[in-house]
């Protein structure tokens, strides 16, 4: 036994030092677990003491610091301590279907399967990332990038002559995502037809957005998007990230032109600087600056002059009311 834990040591030394080689090794893949972020729950496999499981990334890893595979053994498993070791392969030459297959891969993590029911491993696949080992978890393996997936977990005996019940063992592998604690926000601006494609400035909490088509990556929780503008409407609002999500805010781009919308009892003639004009549910625009209204009706009339600012809208009502007093 000291032998064969001497040659353990000596191989870990290898690992670390980065000089294991491809190699040719013979599998039994016995399942396949793609780690989604739409899955941040994760999915979960059965092995035998002989077994393997290919692990492979989604298309899109923005928001993964790493994977975290747990592996459950049963409680038969602890007679049998120093028999299994877990072995992490990546650069597999091919992906292997289930069953036997011989494949190119480089070994990059070797250790005896610990004496305890679970064991809880985590492995990195970007660098500051936070991926540290503790009593609780294990870190088998260097930085592996995603362009290293799919990598392969195997469990593989080292001594021989195991028992008939060892080899009934069933093992079960969890493997789920270590989210970022990142999401992102995507920009769509709409523009008026009358008005399209002016430049604006975006602002997200405060700091310029150097490309407005790109999508953001934000922390998770609450943000502040500020619109500015000489051409549009400035817009002002909050949103909210979620860890792992991309949100699509539409900003539906306004003209700045000043629109006054008219309210009078019927028959009532309504004069925008000595303007005849006709009121719409859409409203009559105007230049900014001071401008004059005037409401008619018979030979009664209401005079009144309003500022405009750009950008604003403004509602003009004439109300006709009736009051009653009592006295004694």
């Amino acid at each position: 036994m000291i032998t064969q834990y001497a040659a353990l040591t000596c191989l870990l030394c290898l690992i670390g030092q980065g000089k294991l080689p491809a190699e040719s090794i013979r599998v039994l893949v016995e399942g396949n677990a793609r780690v989604q972020a739409e899955m941040p729950e994760g999915m979960a496999v059965s092995l035998s003491y002989v077994g393997s499981v290919t692990v492979e990334l989604d298309q899109d890893v923005r928001f993964f610091r790493g994977l975290e595979l747990t592996v459950t053994a049963p409680q038969a498993y602890l007679d049998y301590y120093g028999s299994l070791a877990v072995v992490w392969y990546a650069d597999l030459a091919a992906v292997p279907g289930p069953g036997a297959a011989d494949i190119e891969a480089r070994q990059i993590g070797f250790e005896l399967l610990p004496n305890k029911i679970q064991s809880v491993y985590q492995i990195p696949i970007k660098t500051a990332q936070g991926i540290r080992a503790s009593p609780y978890i294990g870190v088998p393996t260097e930085i592996i990038p995603p362009e290293s997936f799919p990598i392969l977990f195997r469990i593989m005996p080292i001594v021989k002559g195991l028992t008939e019940e060892i080899e009934s063992l069933v093992f079960q592998i969890h493997i789920k995502p270590l989210m970022s604690g990142e999401g992102a926000v995507k920009i769509i601006p709409r523009y008026p037809e009358q008005l399209p494609g002016k430049p604006f400035v975006a602002l997200i909490d405060d700091v310029v957005l150097e490309n407005i088509n790109e999508e953001q990556i934000l922390r998770e929780g609450s943000h502040h998007l500020v619109i500015l503008s000489e051409d549009y409407r400035n817009e002002n609002r909050r949103f909210l990230v979620e860890r792992g999500k991309i949100l699509h805010i539409t900003v539906e781009l306004q003209d700045p032109t000043p629109l006054i919308f008219f309210e009078a009892p019927e028959n009532t003639q309504i004069f925008m600087d000595n303007e005849p004009l006709i009121p719409s549910g859409k409203g009559h625009p105007v230049d900014p600056g001071r401008h004059e209204v005037k409401f008619q009706m018979s030979d009664y009339a209401i005079l009144r002059i309003l500022t405009v600012q750009k950008g604003k809208r403004y509602r003009v009502a004439l109300t006709i009311d009736i009051g009653i007093t009592e006295s004694e």
